[in-house]
């Protein structure tokens, strides 16, 4: 796996939720009628830096809200958890108050981070309030359909509620945890060529190590390890192929040497063999939600023309298949993919 370093060199614009998309996902129950919005957390005046444990600037900021404007946040906020971990059930809530408000300037959604505690026990949960993009809720359906990874979102308008995904942040894990003796390095390197085939077909971009996590889980007779995505911004916007290749962000270097140490050039097809068997089985699952996601994103305009002319050249030559000239749109380059991995998988 050759690695090289990948610029993105504009800033993403957020794109709108047109009706078409919103009716998507009334269909699907993603839509919901929220009793705060991202508009009503944006109502503070100060904030103050948050530190990380180390004391370096964490990015995050602490807002400051007006007194008489607490309390309603706090029970909007609480709610819009019980909207989505339990349907709209409160008695999950019943017990539990919101512990922190934290607001990040960094990345396109400018994200709200909320921290929910249940006072009996301590026990605690983050969910997350963002500008509502286009692109980010298509990241996250087409992770939701083709990746082995289940997501919870609700959309309400201009306002996304996203569920906090648990996992180490990649770029952490390769400082103090990628080599350690009781991991089985050969498990991770497998997970990361996955990961990489995945975005690739899926089109998801600027899968740097610290927007995504990885989860371990022990098994019986070893330890299981899964690489998932925490940011969807950058779906299928880029015109370069590399941007949708884990593998050359500079971020990702560590995992790179790791699978070149642990793996060999036929292992490596066989693990990506193996995602693209698991996302023509899901395909096959899902084909009427597919197909609906792929009739409104076609419709739609979430890049530009010099994006798409760029990336479908790209995409042919790194495939040596013409077809891909052909494609009109991001969606067509997407839907290509996946009816190649078909092919494959039968043959």
């Amino acid at each position: 796996m050759e690695n090289n370093d990948v610029k993105i060199s504009k800033k993403k614009p957020i794109f709108p939720v047109t009706p078409a998309l919103q009716k998507y996902l009334r269909l699907y129950q993603r839509e919901a009628k929220l009793p705060i919005t991202y508009n009503d957390l944006m109502q503070f005046n100060e904030a103050f830096p948050l530190m990380d444990k180390y004391g370096k600037d964490s990015l995050w900021e602490g807002p400051i809200y007006a007194q008489d404007l607490i309390e309603k946040l706090h029970s909007g906020l609480k709610e819009i958890y019980a909207s989505l971990k339990a349907s709209g059930n409160l008695r999950i809530v019943e017990h539990k108050y919101i512990d922190k408000i934290e607001y990040c300037t960094f990345g396109n959604t400018h994200p709200f981070r909320i921290r929910i505690v249940n006072r009996l026990n301590d026990v605690y949960d983050y969910f997350y309030i963002k500008k509502a993009d286009a692109s980010r809720i298509y990241g996250l359906e087409m992770e939701e359909i083709l990746s082995p990874n289940q997501v919870n979102y609700l959309v309400d308008g201009d306002t996304l509620v996203e569920e906090h995904i648990a996992g180490i942040p990649g770029d952490v894990f390769t400082k103090g945890q990628l080599y350690t003796p009781e991991f089985n390095p050969t498990r991770i390197a497998k997970e990361f060529v996955k990961f990489n085939e995945r975005c690739l077909i899926m089109l998801l971009g600027d899968m740097r190590a610290y927007n995504f996590v990885v989860q371990i889980t022990p098994d019986f007779d070893d330890i299981q390890f899964r690489i998932r995505a925490i940011d969807f911004d950058q779906q299928f916007y880029e015109g370069n192929l590399k941007v949708y290749l884990p593998q050359f962000f500079k971020e990702n270097l560590p995992y790179v040497k790791l699978s070149m140490e642990q793996l060999t050039e036929k292992t490596v097809l066989q693990y990506q063999q193996e995602e693209r068997s698991s996302i023509v089985h899901r395909v096959r699952s899902e084909r009427h939600r597919l197909t609906d996601l792929r009739d409104v994103s076609k419709k739609e305009e979430l890049t530009t023309p010099e994006n798409i002319a760029r990336l479908k050249q790209s995409m042919a030559d790194y495939f040596n298949d013409a077809n891909y000239l052909y494609c009109k749109n991001m969606t067509d380059i997407i839907e290509l993919n996946i009816k190649n991995i078909i092919r494959q998988v039968k043959l």
